[in-house]
C-alpha cells in the first residue's frame, strides 16, 4: 500500500521566549524566567508523550501567567493539533505569530498546521515566509515539501526535499519523505536509495523500516520485504502498521494462517484499524475458518455503515451484506482513492492529437491479461473485436507468463506490458494512446488500476465484468452489464450510469477443448452414483450456504460433493463442519488445483454443478457450461449473486435459476435420485451451448462496439453518462457447434 506519513511535522522542542515587538519588555525576575522554562519543559515532555489534551490545558494556563510570550501559544497550537482541532490550533499559532512574526519555528508550525487543516496554498506561502527567513533551513525546506506533495506539485516538492536532505544530510524526516515522493512516482531505485539512507542515520527507526519494505514488496521481493516488515514489528512493538503490512505480504504468498495472526495483532494494537478486520475476515473465509466469524463480520459490516475507511470492497463482495452495504464500502474507498490521487491529475499530460477520430479506439486495462480468469473469459472476445471498426489496446499490468492467452492476446491487439508501474506512470502510458474509451477489467481487485483510473487518462471510462459490484467512484462513467445481473430493483445502489448490453455481459472462450479426464476413481470419486460438483472458491462458502448444499447430500444418500481444494486446513474444516452437520465427511471430495485444460476436462464427471451464496460462480459457472454441466443457482440481491443467473438465462435454461433455497434443494436432489432427467438436461445443455447466443463471440463484438460507440457519441457531443438501455442484439453465424467437443 502507499506509504502516506508525512514526516517533519511541528517538533515541540523548538523552543524560543518572545515578546511582543513594540512593547517595553516585560519585568521579569529571573524566577519567572526559571518557571518558565521549566513549564516548557514539561509541555514538549508531555507533547512527546502524545498527552495533547493535558498539554492543551497546560499550555493555555501558561499562556495566562505570560501573555506576551510567543512559545506557549505555539506549544498550544501543537497539542491542538493533535487533537485534530485545527480551527483552534490556527488561532493560537496565529496568536503566537502576532508576538513573534519572524519566528522561523512558529511559521514552520503554521504551515503545517495549515496542510493538516488542507490549506495547501497558505502552507506552501508559510513555508516560503520562513525560508525567506533564512533560505536552507532543512525543516522548513521539508515541510514545504510536504505542503507542495499535498497540492500536487510533484516537481517543487522533490526540489524541496533533496534541498533539504542536502543541506542537513542527518535529516532522516526529510529521507523519507523524499523517498515516499520516490515511491508514489515508481522510482523504485531512488526510493530504496532514501530508505537505507534514513536507516543508516536511524537503525531503529520504524517508518524508515516500513518504507523500505514498501519498496521491497513493489520490487516482487516478497521474502525480503517480509523480514523487513518483521523487523519494524521488533522495533515498534506497540505499532500496528508492520503488522498489518506483513499479513498483507503474507497472504500474496498464499501464507494465510501467518497472515491471519498478522492481522489479529495489528487489530489488537489497534482496533480503529478497519483495513486489518476486514482482511482478517475475508482470510478466515479463504480459511473456511469460521469460529467466531459471525461477530467478526457483524462488525465489519457496522464499520462499513459508519464510513470506517481502508476496507477492502473486493473481500467485503463475500459478506452477506446488501447491495446498498456494498455501495457504500466501494464509496469510501473510492474517496480514499480520490483524495490520494486528485492532486496528481495535473502532472498528466494531454494526449496526442487525433487524426482518426472516426475509428473508435478502446482499451482494456488488467492484470489479468493470461492464465487468469480475466482473460480466459476476454480473450476470444478480444479476438472476435478485430472484425470491428475499432482499434484495441490491452494494457498489461501483470508480466508475461509465457502462456497461450497472454501469446492470442498479443495477436489480438495491441498489448502494452505494464508490470509494476505506478498509477501517474501507467496513467500517463494509457493517455498516450488518445483512447476514445478505457475499460476497467479489474476494479478493486488489487493492483493499482483503480488509482490510475482516478487520474482520468482517458476521456471515458467504464467497468465491464470483472469486479461484480458497483465503484462507487466518480471515475468510472458507465457499468456494462444486462438486465439479468442488474435488473432495476438494484439499480439504485450502483454509482455508475448503466449500459446493458442485449445478452449476457459475460464473454467467454469459445476455443477451449474439453478433454478427457482421468477415471473416477483416480479422483478420488465413486464409480458409481451421482456427483455434485462446485469448484468455487473457498471464500465464497460459508454456514449456510455449505448447509444449502449438505441438504442436498442427505437427500440423495449415494451421492458425493466436489469441491475444488483450499488452503491451509479449509479442506479439513468443511469436513469436520459436514461430520457435525450429520454428513460422512469422506462424502466430500477434493479436488486439487490443475491447469485450466485439465480442470475442464473435470466436468465431464459432475453431474450438476452447485452454486454458493452470497458470491456465486462467475468464471467456473462458464467453464461448467461449456463442459456440458447444468449449473443450479438461485438469483440472489447482488451483483456477484446473480452471475450464474445470467448465464442459465442466455442459455435459454431459465428454470435452473431457482425462486429459494428450499426450491434448489428440492431441484438438486431431484435430479440426484433420477438418472434419466439429469440425462435429459445434459443433453439440452449442450443443444442449447450450440445455438443460444450464450457463447456467441463474434455478435457480442458487435453489439459492445455498438454500445460504446453510443457511449462516446454522448460524451462528443458534451452530454454527461446516462443510463443505456439495450438495443437490439446482433447475430452471428454461431461458432460453438463447429467447434464442440463432445
Amino acid at each position: 500500500m502507499p506509504f502516506q506519513v508525512t514526516h517533519g511535522m511541528p517538533r515541540p522542542d523548538d523552543r524560543f521566549p518572545y515578546r511582543r515587538p513594540g512593547l517595553p519588555p516585560p519585568r521579569r525576575h529571573a524566577m519567572n524566567q526559571a518557571a518558565l522554562a521549566r513549564q516548557l519543559d514539561a509541555l514538549a515532555d508531555l507533547l512527546a508523550r502524545g498527552e495533547a489534551a493535558g498539554a492543551a490545558a497546560q499550555a493555555a494556563e501558561l499562556h495566562a501567567r505570560f501573555p506576551h510570550e510567543a512559545e506557549p501559544l505555539r506549544l498550544r497550537a501543537l497539542a491542538l493539533l493533535q487533537l485534530q482541532q485545527f480551527q483552534a490550533a490556527l488561532d493560537a499559532v496565529r496568536a503566537a505569530q502576532a508576538r513573534a512574526p519572524r519566528s522561523l519555528p512558529v511559521l514552520c508550525n503554521l504551515g503545517s498546521i495549515l496542510l493538516a487543516a488542507g490549506d495547501t496554498k497558505a502552507a506552501i506561502d508559510a513555508y516560503h515566509r520562513a525560508l525567506a527567513l533564512e533560505p536552507d533551513h532543512a525543516v522548513a525546506l521539508n515541510g514545504l515539501g510536504n505542503a507542495c506533495r499535498a497540492a500536487g506539485e510533484h516537481d517543487a516538492a522533490l526540489v524541496a526535499y533533496q534541498r533539504a536532505t542536502a543541506q542537513m544530510p542527518g535529516h532522516v524526516p526529510a529521507w523519507l519523505n523524499l523517498g515516499a515522493l520516490q515511491f508514489e512516482a515508481g522510482q523504485l531505485d531512488a526510493a530504496e536509495l532514501a530508505a537505507r539512507r534514513a536507516l543508516a542515520l536511524s537503525p531503529q527507526h520504524p517508518d524508515a523500516w516500513l518504507l523500505l519494505g514498501h519498496v521491497l514488496g513493489a520490487r516482487g521481493a516478497e521474502e525480503e520485504a517480509m523480514q523487513v516488515y518483521a523487523q519494524a514489528q521488533r522495533l515498534a512493538p506497540a505499532d500496528a502498521r508492520p503488522a498489518y503490512e506483513f499479513g498483507l505480504i503474507a497472504e500474496q504468498r498464499k501464507q494465510l494462517v501467518l497472515a491471519v495472526q498478522a492481522q489479529a495483532r495489528a487489530l489488537q494494537l489497534d482496533p480503529t484499524l478497519h483495513a486489518a478486520l476486514g482482511q482478517l475476515v475475508f482470510l478466515r473465509r479463504q480459511l473456511c475458518d469460521w469460529t467466531d466469524l459471525d461477530g467478526l463480520s457483524r462488525a465489519l459490516r457496522e464499520r462499513v455503515a459508519a464510513g470506517a475507511g481502508g476496507i477492502a470492497p473486493f473481500g467485503f463482495l463475500a459478506e452477506p451484506a446488501s447491495a446498498a452495504e456494498q455501495l457504500q464500502c466501494a464509496r469510501t474507498a473510492a474517496a480514499a482513492i480520490e483524495a490520494r490521487m486528485a492532486p496528481l491529475r495535473r502532472q498528466l499530460v494531454p494526449p496526442p492529437p487525433r487524426t482518426d477520430a472516426a475509428r473508435l479506439r478502446v482499451g482494456l486495462v488488467s492484470n489479468g491479461f493470461g492464465e487468469h480468469p480475466t482473460g480466459l473469459l476476454c480473450v476470444a472476445l478480444v479476438e472476435a473485436l478485430r472484425a470491428q471498426p475499432v482499434d484495441t489496446h490491452l494494457f498489461a499490468t501483470q508480466a508475461d507468463d509465457g502462456g497461450p492467452i497472454r501469446a492470442r492476446l498479443h495477436v489480438a491487439a495491441r498489448l502494452h506490458p505494464c508490470e509494476r508501474l505506478a498509477p501517474l506512470a501507467l496513467a500517463q502510458a494509457i493517455r498516450a494512446q488518445a483512447l476514445d474509451v478505457l475499460i476497467d477489467l479489474r476494479g478493486y481487485g488489487g493492483g493499482s488500476v483503480a488509482a490510475t483510473l482516478a487520474l482520468r487518462p482517458a476521456p471515458l471510462q467504464a467497468a465491464w465484468f470483472a469486479y461484480p459490484g458497483t465503484s462507487g467512484a466518480a471515475w468510472i462513467d458507465y457499468l456494462i452489464t444486462d438486465p439479468v445481473v442488474l435488473p432495476a430493483s438494484l439499480r439504485g445502489q450502483f454509482s455508475e450510469a448503466i449500459a446493458y448490453l442485449p445478452r449476457c455481459f459475460q464473454p467467454s472462450d469459445t476455443t477451449r477443448v474439453v478433454g478427457q479426464p482421468p477415471p473416477r476413481t483416480a479422483l478420488g470419486l465413486p464409480a458409481r452414483g451421482m456427483v455434485y460438483a462446485c469448484f468455487n472458491n473457498s471464500y465464497k462458502f460459508n454456514p449456510d450456504s455449505l448447509e444449502r448444499l449438505l441438504a442436498v447430500l442427505r437427500g440423495v444418500p449415494d451421492a458425493v460433493l466436489w469441491l475444488l481444494g483450499g488452503p491451509e486446513g479449509a479442506d479439513a474444516r468443511l469436513r469436520e463442519q459436514a461430520r457435525r452437520r450429520g454428513v460422512a465427511p469422506q462424502r466430500l471430495v477434493f479436488q486439487p488445483r490443475l491447469p485450466h485444460a485439465q480442470y475442464l476436462a473435470l466436468y465431464r464427471h459432475a453431474d450438476l454443478f452447485l452454486d454458493t451464496r452470497p458470491y456465486g460462480a462467475h468464471t467456473t459457472a462458464s467453464d461448467a457450461i461449456w463442459a456440458g454441466c447444468p449449473v443450479l443457482t438461485v438469483a440472489g440481491d447482488t451483483f456477484a449473486a446473480r452471475v450464474a443467473a445470467s448465464l442459465n438465462q442466455h442459455l435459454g435454461l431459465p428454470e435452473l435459476n431457482c425462486a429459494d433455497d428450499d426450491a434448489f434443494i428440492a431441484r438438486a436432489i431431484e435430479l440426484g435420485r433420477n438418472e434419466d432427467t439429469r440425462t435429459a438436461l445434459r443433453t439440452r445443455v449442450a443443444e442449447q451451448r450450440a445455438h443460444a447466443d450464450l457463447f456467441d463471440m463474434p455478435a457480442l463484438a458487435r453489439d459492445l462496439v455498438a454500445l460504446l460507440q453510443r457511449m462516446v457519441a454522448r460524451q462528443r457531443s458534451g452530454l454527461a453518462p446516462t443510463d443505456l438501455d439495450a438495443a437490439a442484439p446482433a447475430y452471428a453465424d454461431h461458432p460453438a457447434a463447429a467447434q464442440e467437443s463432445t
